[in-house]
């Protein structure tokens, strides 16, 4: 049975690390006393030991201690072996290299699929789609695949922004972004604006936060989603 939270972000304008999560996040581990936490993303290229450090700070007021999959000799093993699972925002180019070098990918997929609860935030939503392919990150590596966990059944487009009313911007909006992989790619994208996750129980998937999420649908116009909506037929 599956058991996932996937998170547009994990801070909010203003707020600390995780801080709106924590009430989900405390029922979602509830019962678990640790979490093995999956660092490879890197944002700003900080190490794993600082990311896990960070990490930490945060469950301990949960009451929960927390490892990195780097701190151990076969990290696949570490995975399959948790109790909880958390991967970290960052480049999710890199992330999903580092998943396949490590042969975590197979490992978190089989995690998950055995009900082993799973946080994501930022990367680490982008990984729970079908592939990595709506990502907003630059290419800085380049991973052995693009498919990813499928832990839905549609692709993710974390940190999803709206054209800013009276904008002198002349590039690409994440909507032509992501209508330009509808060219070529059949699957659903959701837009997780900032504050906004899915709390997936086995074959339910529920969109949680104060705000609407945008659907995108290949051959269709955008739709507008709001809180508590089911996506759990989407695909």
């Amino acid at each position: 049975m599956k058991k996932l939270i996937i998170a547009s972000t994990s801070t909010l304008h203003g707020g600390n690390y995780m801080e709106y999560l924590k009430p989900a996040l405390a029922e979602h581990f509830k019962d678990r006393t640790s979490v093995l936490f999956i660092p490879y993303a890197r944002p700003g290229g900080i190490s794993h030991d600082d990311y896990t450090n960070r990490v930490a700070d945060f469950f301990a007021g949960l009451d929960i201690t927390v490892k990195g999959a780097h701190e151990f000799e076969d990290p696949a093993e570490a995975v399959a072996n948790a109790e909880a699972l958390f991967t970290g925002g960052g480049n999710t180019f890199l992330l999903v290299t580092q998943l396949y070098k490590t042969g975590v990918m197979t490992a978190l997929k089989d995690a998950i699929d055995k009900g082993t609860p799973y946080l994501g935030s930022s990367a680490g939503s982008n990984i729970c789609g079908l592939t990595m392919q709506t990502t907003n990150d630059m290419p800085i590596i380049y991973p052995p695949s693009f498919k990813t966990l499928g832990a839905v059944n549609f692709n993710l487009n974390p940190h999803y922004l709206d054209p800013q009313s009276g904008s002198t911007h002349m590039g690409e909006t994440r909507e032509t972004r992501i209508k330009e992989f509808h060219q070529f790619n059949t699957q659903p994208v959701l837009g997780l604006r900032e504050g906004s996750w899915l709390e997936v129980s086995d074959n339910t998937v529920l969109l949680k936060g104060n705000l609407p999420a945008r659907l995108f649908r290949q051959g269709k116009e955008p739709e507008e989603l709001d809180a508590g909506s089911d996506l759990s037929g989407l695909r």
